[in-house]
């Protein structure tokens, strides 16, 4: 394992600013635990560009509602863009990517378009999926390459597969390339691969929580990714971190007594085992977070837990703002 490849990330230092965070990669993949909020991040991620003046684009490869209801969309993203939030001098527009459109797409734009609809409809795409390993991840990745030579966006950001998958899905051209000596499939994961390799074109943001399994695999898919990809990673976002609260460091009883409030035994002893509660919390919290900047030399990005059912437009507004005073805290560049 590369550890120094990893800490070249924070060897400068300076002050950040959103818009050099925003602006350092045309193409940013998120990627993270099932679980972790990489969704919720992908989206906070691009409203804060969008906040700072960025054109935005926001794509997804799963069909979830996730990341359109956490702008206020009543419908799921489709294939072609759709707008979802402009605010400023920014805007967020939202796509969902799929490896049959994109192949689709791929054909119609080289004259193949009744080929193309033949394929669909005889199912030799499932065929073709199933036959070349890797395909359908070289087709979207090259769909988003081609999204970022065309200047869809300032940004563009890829709400990527849980971490297992991801590994994978960042990987796939790698695999291809080895697989395919010529021809059109060789072409397209090479340029995958020039896109992915290069930090001024794509970084990729791994999202965690300060707890023992999703840091343990953050560090391992870390290191998999640098190694396997050749990927630049950024910051580590850690995501829904409990709040020091005031007044833990003191007793139940005595905070009682000190606010004049009358309680018998059982409330003050239910009371004191709460507070005991959140302060072994906060304490396994710190140790991850420790052992996350010790197992992994780079930035860290932190988000707090919000009490909310769901995450719509006023919870992702308050992230947006949160990440961006983060990005503004980082105390190293992304190079």
């Amino acid at each position: 394992m590369d550890t120094a490849g990893l800490a070249r990330s924070g060897s400068t230092l300076r002050q950040v600013q959103v818009a050099d965070f925003c602006s350092a990669s045309k193409v940013v993949i998120v990627a993270g635990k099932g679980g972790v909020g990489k969704t919720t991040v992908s989206a906070a991620l691009a409203r804060m560009a969008a906040d700072h003046g960025l054109s935005v684009l926001l794509v997804e490869l799963e069909g979830r509602p996730g990341l359109a209801a956490a702008f206020g969309a009543a419908e799921p993203l489709a294939y072609h863009d759709a707008t979802l939030y402009e605010g400023g001098r920014g805007r967020v527009a939202g796509r969902w990517l799929t490896p049959d459109d994109a192949l689709l797409e791929y054909l119609d734009d080289h004259g193949l378009e009744r080929i193309s609809r033949r394929l669909v409809s005889s199912g030799v795409l499932d065929v073709v999926a199933t036959a070349i390993p890797g395909i359908r991840d070289v087709l979207v990745l090259g769909k988003v390459k081609q999204l970022e030579r065309a200047g869809a966006a300032d940004l563009i950001v890829l709400d990527a597969p849980a971490t297992g998958h991801a590994v994978t899905f960042l990987t796939s051209a790698n695999g291809l390339l080895d697989a395919a000596r010529t021809g059109p499939i060789r072409a397209q994961a090479s340029e995958v691969l020039q896109m992915l390799s290069d930090p001024a074109r794509c970084r990729v943001l791994l999202v965690t929580l300060p707890e023992e399994m999703p840091v343990s695999e953050t560090v391992e898919a870390a290191f998999r990714l640098e190694d396997q990809a050749g990927v630049q990673l950024g910051p580590v976002v850690v995501n829904r971190l409990d709040p020091a609260r005031p007044g833990l460091s003191e007793r139940a009883a005595d905070a009682a007594r000190a606010a004049g409030v009358a309680m018998d035994a059982t409330q003050l002893a239910q009371l004191e085992a709460s507070r005991q509660f959140a302060l072994r919390r906060l304490a396994l919290q710190d140790a991850q977070l420790e052992r996350l900047a010790r197992e992994l030399p780079l930035p860290q990005l932190r988000l707090p837990s919000l009490v909310a059912p769901s995450i719509g437009p006023p919870e992702l507004a308050a992230l947006a703002t949160t990440l961006a005073e983060a990005v503004e805290g980082l105390g190293a560049t992304l190079r």
